[in-house]
């Protein structure tokens, strides 16, 4: 069993570390999330958990660790193709899993995953954050990415 994250700012994206095969990389993907965002308009806020206790966890360990955060709508896991992707993409998990919702429609517009390079993180978890977008919007403008990423609004 996964422990819970604690000591997250709830204005925060969370970030979780799954996979420790190359540090390098690990530390470009910190850098590039800790940018200012909105055309450097805005500072980034971000909660890092890089702990070994969470190597290979999958999208469901890490929702049922995090789902007792109330305000934490999606988290972003640097995973084996964060490591490995030239373009290092986050997985961006929507913490709503499809026992939670009331028909396919609903998951499929606020629950799921899509992959987002480093600084896309901040737009998603903020347009999330305040129901500006849905989950699904994100998942969109990823589909129309040629690499099947999102990038930015």
């Amino acid at each position: 069993m996964l422990p819970a994250v604690t000591g997250r700012d709830e204005f925060a994206a969370l970030i979780i570390r799954t996979d420790f095969s190359d540090e390098t990389v690990w530390r470009a993907v910190c850098a590039e999330s800790l940018r200012p965002w909105g055309d450097g308009d805005y500072e980034p806020h971000v909660h890092i958990v890089d702990d070994l206790v969470w190597i290979g966890a999958t999208t469901d360990h890490v929702i049922a660790a995090v789902s007792a955060d109330e305000d934490l709508s999606v988290v972003f896991l640097a995973d084996r193709i964060t490591m490995r992707d030239r373009e290092h993409p986050l997985l961006a998990v929507a913490v709503l899993t499809r026992d939670e919702c009331e028909s396919d429609e609903e998951f499929e517009a606020y629950g799921g995953s899509v992959r987002t390079v480093p600084a896309g993180i901040h737009d998603i978890h903020a347009n999330l954050s305040i129901a500006n977008l849905d989950f699904a919007d994100f998942a969109e403008a990823a589909r129309t990415d040629p690499a099947g990423i999102f990038r930015s609004i």
